[in-house]
């Protein structure tokens, strides 16, 4: 069996170090650009504009000299366990069975936004108007992806097309696999501080399967039960335990009962 192969089935994965992200936003503008999200006539309503992913500020409530910030990236979680997906009442949003994604099928949409409320990470927008692009932008939009309609619900896929055009390049050279840097999103691609490492957690040869057992990884608002396929690492005991917004003395009681 050669080294990118596996038999435990491929399930993609995304790892953010908040300890390296700078939270410079190269990752929404590369999102953006990749998948042809559109601006709107007044981006500072952020009511009606759509970001595929969104970057928090959190802080420790302490001051100043003791005050830190740290950066989250947020994009759609890709849960395990996804409560947008049994919600939609016209099969729009489904997980892969073979990848673990979450995906949109825009054509069936008709913006109930059921997924919206379902959703606990608030990673879905909605095209509350037509798509639009500054002049002269549109000869730099995306082939691979489709601008979406208005009344649509949309989402991060971790650049789903380019997990096909990963594919057809493997498959023309006779493999039935994907090396660990063939298919990698555009956010991840574009970090200049390296925080975000994409992969397969089933396969060890990848860096995330290392990764996500490490001692300061964890997921937000884990103990709902969606298994997000994103995880986070960072050394701040603060930012650990505000991922899951425990109340003072919750945590030590739920560990003692599942113990």
């Amino acid at each position: 069996m050669k080294k990118e192969e596996k038999a435990s089935g491929t399930r993609y994965a995304m790892v953010i170090d908040l300890d390296a992200c700078t939270g410079c936003g190269v990752c929404v503008v590369a999102c953006a650009s990749e998948n042809n999200i559109p601006v709107m006539f007044d981006e500072s309503d952020k009511t009606r504009n759509i970001t595929w992913i969104q970057i928090y500020i959190l802080a420790n409530g302490k001051g100043f000299p003791e005050t830190q910030l740290i950066y989250i990236p947020r994009p759609c979680m890709q849960c395990g366990n996804p409560p947008c997906v049994p919600v939609c009442p016209v099969t729009a949003t489904r997980k892969d069975p073979n990848t673990g994604i979450v995906s949109q099928i825009y054509t069936r949409c008709i913006g109930c936004r059921y997924c919206m409320a379902a959703c606990p990470y608030q990673a879905r927008d909605f095209n509350w108007f037509d798509p639009s692009f500054p002049e002269g932008m549109d000869r730099y939009l995306s082939p691979e992806v489709s601008p979406r309609m208005r009344g649509v619900v949309e989402k991060c896929t971790f650049c789903h097309h380019r997990l096909m055009r990963a594919k057809a390049k493997a498959y023309t050279e006779g493999r039935r696999y994907l090396k660990e840097d063939e298919y990698i999103p555009a956010c991840a691609q574009a970090c200049p501080a390296k925080a975000i490492t994409f992969g397969d957690p089933n396969n060890p040869a990848h860096m995330v399967s290392e990764l996500i057992k490490g001692p300061y990884v964890f997921r937000l608002l884990e103990r709902l039960g969606t298994e997000p396929k994103v995880y986070y690492i960072s050394t701040k005991h603060w930012v650990r335990r505000m991922a899951d917004n425990y109340l003072s003395g919750e945590f030590s009681t739920l560990r003692s009962q599942l113990e």
